[in-house]
């Protein structure tokens, strides 16, 4: 067109030409001056209106602001020529708003080019009825497209634009539509001999019904009859077979229209469904090399089986099931996504679970998959398919990968796994328990309607209100616990705390004592919520008032309103000589709560949203979720708690490292102790990078074995410090990395590496960050969990650019040991226990030089500080020598379990040497144990 026309041919070119902005601007004002002029002269023949109009196109497809040209663009839409009418049509569609004055005018134009004969001009109007669609002009022309695509004597380009046109108006305006009266009208075009047209009207019937679904009920089948035509009767041109799959995109569409009414009672109907249904999934039973054949099968495929699931036949869902089995198990990222999600569906309208169970291990090693989207998938499927046999197992499952997912499916996981808890717990102390360690492990990710809902089921629950008081206690005596637990407990203490006050470690000032020390670390709301309970024990609890009155007074003068007022206020409660009955009944216990519906589902619903085209599922039947109690007795309702470790904690929170100086300027605990170091591995440099190390790395490693915080490796540019915690099989290290530097450290990483990684694991809580700024420390915590006896401690890797890139590989200080319990025995027991045990292979010895101190005396000291470093505790008046030490401690695993180990060290100060014997009910532990001990005591 530009050729036909030189003027604006010859614009195009000065303004590509024009080398700095203000000459491409200063060319596009002279020329808008130019046509302003034109247009106001009048006078202008079609060819230069065109002309005008194109330029103007031209200035505003740059990005410039145009105020002219309006009304010559509808005035070229009226013309005669073609190539006119096109430049109007296109000014209209891009100048023009949907809520434009110049509409109004442009609107009979548009009419007239519809009810023409000429399909070129019918596609023209067509097209900016699409693309401007305002109200009014839906209102005005909605008719005039609709008669387009049921004339008989349009054109099937013509009938398939007309289809997409009307859709569009009815996503914009529906009310303008008048569904129900065109519906008859719009199903018939489904049986149009051209496919295209069927593929346009069948987009638009989908829309139509799931709003209309009466009115639309007879495109059920019409849509049966053309999928049989297509896949049983291959009645279809070639040109519309995509790598021999009869039009996958319209089968699609066909299918997913089914979805949206119930199954037909016709056996006519059913059965024809039933075998295009079973031919469906029959052909994508089978694979082929050709990648576009497979996208294309798939595609059919997978709309197939969520009809299927729709449709519920037993021997068609057997089918589906055995494909989605193969499918999950794919090489290929999206087809396992998809066969997840497939399958997720099926688990939420099946009438048995059972199929899907045998493929359970599949789907929880998704929960590992690389992909995010996979993970998450598999997160739906175990959601769907959990029921009350499996929910132990399956929350089980969750939460031990809550601890290593990825943070943007933590929050989401939280919510499934307490909905789960709650609806298929078998006991109310399971309950408890479960959604205990979930609060206390997912940490942060935790909100506050799961601890809400914690409070109303045991408020409601008065067999459980004890229960709940004891373990809340125990969870709190832990070194760390998350301030939603500290919730719970301020709660759930100060309404029931005096049903276990009377038994041991349960006092009234133990209670206070556990819980209010936590409350430092809280924020003022959670400090809030602890006043209540304060001034509810003032009221059970007078043998320590005088205490709680203290906390009052203390709290009088804060700044924060909310606390100071409630402090106020409890204060002048509690002092109170007179009135003891007011106390009383303002401290009550609070009622059961109304039965209601769980806020958790609620919050699941609004965190998933309409993101998804696939509707929300459930665990189980939807109409059976809803109708079923929230917690079930059983007979295992009077378990209680032993207080031994029984429920582990996951130290989460980073609290966990209680001192707040960190370790840049610590000693390196043991490390200057003289002694031979034995030949341990040194940290590994990349090959062609130069790297200081510093001489007592061995030293320093040793010495953190048996002690808690210290120097792991230092050099002129990075130090690193550990601090750890252990409790049973978990535990908590916090690794300092200081910039000993002038400049920050860039492009930092920091990896951990387990050799065995099926007995130890060992992961960050965060990821770390990317730069270490100048003379600055960053904390890193790793939460590490012992599943079975490990032989290599974990190392971590430090990367960073310094000047030239820097790596160095350091051992952790994660031992065996780190995971002993002490236990006391008596003389009797231990050696009792000794002679149960016997010799080899259950017994490692091994006879070493001794350590003697300055003096040449046995340093026995210096042995029993090692031994009590390594958790063992120390037995007194076991051994008829006193210089020998007898040991005993318990190695906790969190798959193989408990495992029992004892040891004696006896010292010869003539022979000036040490022998070493460790007893222990599995080989492989007393093994390693010996050579943990060894290693420190040589040192």
């Amino acid at each position: 067109m530009a050729t036909n026309m030189r003027g604006l041919t010859q614009f195009i070119a000065d303004i590509r030409g024009a080398r700095v902005r203000e000459l491409e601007e200063k060319r596009i004002n002279k020329e808008m001056a130019n046509i302003r002029k034109k247009f106001k002269d009048g006078n202008l023949d079609g060819y230069q209106k065109k002309k005008y109009v194109a330029k103007i196109i031209f200035t505003y497809i740059l990005g410039y602001k145009i105020d002219i040209g309006h009304m010559e663009a509808v005035n070229l839409i009226s013309s005669s020529k073609y190539s006119e009418k096109q430049i109007g049509y296109l000014a209209v569609t891009l100048l023009m708003h949907e809520n434009s004055d110049f509409l109004r005018l442009v609107v009979n134009s548009i009419r007239k080019d519809l009810d023409d004969n000429n399909e070129i001009n019918n596609c023209l109007a067509l097209h900016a009825v699409a693309n401007v669609g305002g109200s009014e002009m839906a209102e005005a022309l909605a008719e005039d497209v609709h008669r387009l695509l049921i004339s008989p004597t349009s054109r099937s380009f013509v009938k398939k634009k007309s289809a997409l046109t009307l859709l569009r108006l009815y996503r914009k305006h529906p009310r303008v539509i008048p569904a129900s009266e065109w519906a008859q009208r719009l199903v018939s075009i489904m049986d149009d001999h051209d496919l295209g047209v069927v593929l346009c009207v069948t987009s638009l019937i989908t829309a139509l019904a799931q709003d209309h679904v009466e009115a639309f009920s007879v495109c059920y089948t019409k849509a049966v009859d053309r999928l049989y035509r297509l896949v049983i009767g291959h009645e279809y041109p070639a040109a519309y077979a995509y790598y021999k799959v009869p039009s996958p995109w319209l089968q699609v569409k066909l299918l997913r229209l089914l979805q949206y009414y119930p199954p037909s009672e016709d056996p006519a109907i059913y059965s024809v469904l039933h075998q295009v249904v079973q031919a469906t999934l029959s052909a994508g039973a089978e694979t082929s090399r050709h990648i576009q054949h497979n996208n294309a099968q798939h595609a059919v495929l997978f709309e197939a089986i969520n009809l299927t699931i729709h449709l519920g036949v037993n021997t068609l869902v057997s089918t589906a099931a055995m494909l989605l089995a193969r499918f999950i198990s794919s090489k290929e990222t999206n087809v396992r996504y998809l066969g997840l999600d497939a399958m997720a569906r099926l688990a939420a309208r099946a009438d048995s679970l059972e199929p899907l169970k045998k493929h359970q291990g599949t789907i929880v090693l998704s929960l590992r998959d690389r992909d995010i989207s996979v993970r998450r998938r598999a997160l739906d499927m175990l959601y769907s398919m959990c029921d009350a046999d499996n929910s132990e197992l399956i929350v089980g499952e969750l939460l031990r990968y809550l601890r290593v997912a990825d943070y943007a499916l933590r929050e989401e996981m939280v919510l499934k796994i307490a909905i789960l808890t709650e609806t298929y717990a078998s006991s109310y102390k399971w309950y408890v328990d479960t959604v205990l360690q979930l609060i206390n492990a997912a940490g942060d990710h935790v909100g506050d309607e799961v601890w809400y809902r914690v409070v109303q089921i045991i408020t409601n629950t008065e067999d459980l209100q004890e229960y709940a008081a004891k373990v809340v206690c125990e969870y709190l005596k832990a070194p760390t616990a998350h301030e939603s637990l500290v919730k719970i407990a301020g709660h759930v203490l100060g309404e029931y705390g005096h049903l276990i006050a009377n038994e041991p470690g349960y006092s009234p000032i133990e209670q206070f004592q556990i819980l209010h020390i936590k409350s430092q670390f809280c924020v003022a709301s959670t400090r809030a919520l602890l006043l209540s309970t304060y001034i509810k024990w003032v009221n059970v609890f007078p043998e320590i008032k005088t205490q709680l009155i203290n906390i009052f007074e203390r709290y009088r003068h804060v700044l924060d309103a909310e606390l100071q007022q409630r402090a106020c206020e409890y204060y002048a409660l509690a002092c109170r000589q007179d009135d003891d009955d007011m106390l009383q009944n303002v401290c009550e216990e609070i009622p059961p709560f109304l039965p209601r519906e769980s806020a958790l589902l609620g919050r699941l619903h609004r965190k998933r949203g309409n993101a998804e085209h696939r509707p929300f599922w459930v665990h189980g039947k939807i109409e059976s979720s809803i109708e079923r109690p929230v917690i079930k007795s059983s007979s295992t309702s009077n378990q209680i708690y032993d207080g031994h470790g029984a429920y582990p904690v996951q130290m989460g929170d980073p609290s966990v490292v209680r001192s707040s100086d960190g370790l840049l300027h610590c000693s390196p605990a043991t490390a200057s102790q003289p002694g031979t170091v034995p030949p341990l591995s040194h940290p590994t440099i990349n090959p062609g990078l130069r790297l200081t190390l510093g001489p007592d790395i061995d030293r320093w490693f040793v010495a953190l074995t048996h002690t808690e915080d210290g120097i792991l490796y230092e050099d002129v540019q990075i130090q690193v410090g550990v601090k750890s915690q252990y409790q049973g099989h978990i535990g908590q290290v916090a690794v300092y990395l200081g910039n000993k530097l002038s400049a920050p450290l860039s492009s930092f990483t920091a990896i951990v590496g387990v050799t065995h990684p099926e007995a130890l694991s060992v992961s960050f809580a965060k990821i770390p960050p990317s730069t270490i700024p100048s003379r600055t420390q960053t904390r890193h915590m790793l939460h590490v969990t012992c599943k079975k006896a490990f032989t290599d401690p974990p190392t971590i890797t430090v990367s960073f650019l310094a000047g030239s890139h820097q790596s160095i590989s350091i051992r952790l200080p994660i031992v065996v040991t780190k995971f002993f319990q002490r236990v006391k025995l008596s003389q009797s027991e231990f050696f009792q226990r000794w002679q149960l045990i016997g010799g080899p292979p259950r017994e490692s010895q091994i006879v070493f030089p001794i350590l003697l101190d300055s003096n040449g005396e046995v340093d026995i000291d210096k042995h029993r500080h090692i031994v009590i470093g390594f958790h063992l505790e120390i037995l007194v008046n076991i051994d008829p020598n006193p210089n020998n030490i007898v040991g005993a401690g318990i190695f906790n695993m969190s798959i193989d379990g408990k495992v029992g180990c004892l040891l004696r060290l006896e010292p010869n100060r003539e022979a000036k040497l040490c022998r070493l014997t460790v007893r222990s009910t599995s080989a492989e532990v007393a093994l390693l144990v010996r050579r943990v001990l060894e290693t420190a005591l040589k040192a």
